[in-house]
């Protein structure tokens, strides 16, 4: 890879793609931020795009123009889109016709579930792996950056509330580590023609998160169990009936049989411990500290 590779972060103006222009760039890296739409150029470069590319995944010909001159492609799909498999196909034929050297996929742990936001993903994964580019498949877990969703009615009524057993153990992992990781991809040798599950220490249930919340507070907060309509009826989602439905399916799996996973590989690629639920609680406390102030 040359001395300042020119990287397309797709999705660059959401919550995930924005965490890991910054690692491109402290990797020396150049980054040409792709958003869908122009209004959402200001939030791409602030995270430190130097380019942008108005483009849209199930727009080839735009695909096209944005891949043009680019070494490598950090690719993010969009979950619970009936189309999600054939965006991600559309964007492997770009990189491919355009001869972009490497393909960073951040997939998901377990993609042969038949999850609708896990299975559309696996289809991605095998045309990453037959496609000739010099590949990096990610398989996080699920991300502690979904927590602020919930985070301030821990606040208001301590309580943290999820739509399933707060019994059951998910693997969770802080999309920070895993943007580091995407830029290792992206700008080394190592980790190519690899496929890496992420995840943090530990496999927390509510209970025990709701526990770490209650020590950084110093208030007690209840590990709450609602029912999945009472649950979105509050939490202010834009799905349609579909989406709410595949959303169900897989909150319905995750209190059946939680969502498990192991910390070996991401702690052997970052050569140190991953960050801990309990650091990342500590940010949103010391965040919502700031605010208030």
């Amino acid at each position: 890879m040359k001395a300042e590779p020119l990287i397309l972060a797709v999705g660059a103006n959401g919550r995930f793609a924005g965490l890991v222009i910054p690692e491109l760039v402290r990797r020396a890296a150049r980054v040409r931020g792709m958003v869908r739409r122009a209004e959402n150029e200001d939030k791409a470069r602030a995270s430190g795009a130097a380019e942008i590319a108005i483009a849209d995944l199930r727009n080839p010909e735009s695909l096209d123009r944005a891949v043009r001159g680019v070494d490598g492609i950090f690719y993010i799909g969009p979950a619970f889109e009936p189309d999600e498999s054939q965006m991600g196909l559309n964007m492997l034929r770009a990189a491919r016709k355009a001869g972009v050297r490497r393909f960073v996929f951040s997939s998901v742990i377990h993609p042969t579930l038949h999850l609708d936001n896990h299975f559309p993903k696996a289809s991605v994964e095998a045309a990453v792996c037959s496609s000739g580019l010099e590949y990096v498949v990610l398989q996080p877990a699920t991300f502690y950056q979904n927590l602020e969703s919930g985070w301030r009615k821990v606040l208001e009524q301590h309580e943290f509330a999820e739509p399933f057993s707060k019994k059951a153990r998910v693997a969770r992992v802080d999309y920070r580590d895993v943007a580091e990781v995407a830029a290792i991809g992206l700008t080394e040798d190592r980790l190519s023609y690899g496929t890496f599950e992420l995840c943090a220490e530990g496999l927390p249930n509510r209970e025990d998160i709701a526990r770490v919340m209650s020590e950084v507070l110093g208030t007690q907060v209840a590990a709450a169990e609602p029912t999945f309509e009472d649950w979105a009826a509050n939490a202010n989602l834009h799905y349609d009936v579909r989406q709410t439905r595949s959303l169900r399916k897989m909150y319905d799996y995750y209190g059946k049989y939680g969502a498990t996973g192991n910390s070996l590989t991401l702690r052997s690629i970052l050569g140190r411990e991953p960050r801990t639920l309990h650091q990342y609680v500590l940010g949103l406390a010391a965040q919502a500290k700031s605010l208030a102030a």
